[in-house]
Formats: structure tokens, C-alpha cells, sequence
């Protein structure tokens, strides 16, 4: 029976891997061909479809930490996915304003070719029981440049979002209420902005030092 529930987990992890990895390749196809044939201001308009499957396809991974399908820590990837999802869905979906900000376009680059490695890697582990060292080095080290760029392109669309957020009120709830309770987007919006300056180094911390780590045992195979 274990050995059933071994195959269907590792079949699963499969597909979910190779699906998002087409995914993530779509949106990165068409933001370096939009960006190429039209400019970065069309690249939201030809990736949002693709963008937004792809990225809350992220949130199953949550569930799989959940459920130990995966040893990855929840502590880990929820605030990586979930300030992720509040980009795509609250601030790009929510604001058409800043679509066609060049944030954008390092945005979406970043995390494609990101996600891309990663799932492939994942996706090869699944398949083969290993990584190629080629793959695993990709896998650990281009985040050195990706993260940066990525995290900075998050923090700047935030930012330049604010106005239209302070303007909109949209996702706002105001007293009274039968809730008895308010909501202001603007101000979340500014708590999460404080919420990466801690937040960024310390993931980056500890993307180095799984970096060392894997690449150390890596070494030694």
C-alpha cells in the first residue's frame, strides 16, 4: 500500500511540476516576445492570463507542505507565495494604472525564469530520482541576481500603485458596519511594504544557506 501511495504522490508531484513549468514558459515566451514587438508597455495585457494560472497554481504548494507531500517549510514558502498572489491579484489585477509600468515587464522576466528552473528541477527529481549538477547549480544560484531583481520590481509596483489605491479605496470597509470592523487597502498596502524590508534579507539569508547546503552535498555525491 505504501508503495502504491509512494507512486501516486511522485506521479502527481510529476504532472503538477511539468504543468506549471509550461505555464511559467508561456508567460516568459510572450513577455519577451511583447516586450520585443510592441514594448514593455503590452507586456502585462499578453502575460496577465498565464501570469495569474500560473502563480496561484503556487498556492497547492502550501497544501502540499501541509500534507508532507513535500519537506519544503511552510515557513519558508507562505510569505514568498502569498506576497507573490498579492501582486498579481491586488495590485496588478486590482489597478490597470500601473500595467504598463517597466517594473513590469523585470517582474514578470524575473520570476518566469525563476519558476522555470525550479519546477524543471523539481520535475527532473520527480521523473529521474536526481538532478543533473548543471540543473541543481541553476536551481541554487540564480536566485543571486533573480531574487533581487524580482524583489525590488515587488516593492517599486507596490509603491507606485499607492495613489490609485489611496484614490480607489478599493477593498476598503468603513464604519460602521455590521462586522463592526474597518479595512483601509492603503495602509496594508504601506504594512506590507514595511514587511519586506526584514523580510527580504532574512529570505535571502536563508536562500544562501540552502544554496550551501545543497551545493556542498552536491559536491560530495
Amino acid at each position: 500500500m505504501a508503495r502504491i501511495l509512494s507512486l501516486f504522490r511522485r506521479l502527481y508531484l510529476t504532472i503538477y511540476n511539468w504543468a506549471v513549468f509550461l505555464g511559467w514558459s508561456q508567460v516568459l515566451f510572450l513577455a519577451v516576445k511583447t516586450l520585443k514587438d510592441s514594448g514593455h508597455e503590452h507586456v502585462y495585457i499578453a502575460v496577465e492570463k498565464p501570469l495569474q494560472l500560473a502563480q496561484t497554481a503556487a498556492v497547492l504548494e502550501i497544501l502540499h507542505g501541509l500534507v508532507g507531500l513535500v519537506r519544503s517549510p511552510i515557513t519558508a514558502t507562505l510569505p514568498q507565495i502569498g506576497s507573490r498572489l498579492y501582486l498579481t491579484w491586488i495590485i496588478l489585477y486590482s489597478f490597470p494604472e500601473i500595467r504598463s509600468h517597466f517594473l513590469v515587464t523585470s517582474l514578470v522576466i524575473s520570476w518566469s525564469i525563476t519558476e522555470i528552473i525550479r519546477y524543471s528541477f523539481f520535475g527532473v527529481k520527480e521523473v529521474l530520482g536526481f538532478a543533473p549538477s548543471w540543473l541543481m547549480w541553476l536551481r541554487y544560484s540564480t536566485f543571486l541576481l533573480l531574487y533581487p531583481t524580482g524583489i525590488s520590481s515587488e516593492v517599486g509596483l507596490v509603491y507606485f500603485a499607492l495613489p490609485y489605491i489611496k484614490g480607489s479605496e478599493k477593498y476598503c470597509l468603513r464604519m460602521p458596519n455590521k462586522w463592526n470592523f474597518s479595512f483601509d487597502n492603503f495602509y496594508a498596502a504601506i504594512l506590507v511594504l514595511g514587511i519586506y524590508i526584514p523580510g527580504s534579507p532574512h529570505m535571502y539569508s536563508y536562500m544562501l544557506g540552502q544554496r550551501k547546503k545543497a551545493l556542498s552535498k552536491s559536491k560530495r555525491e
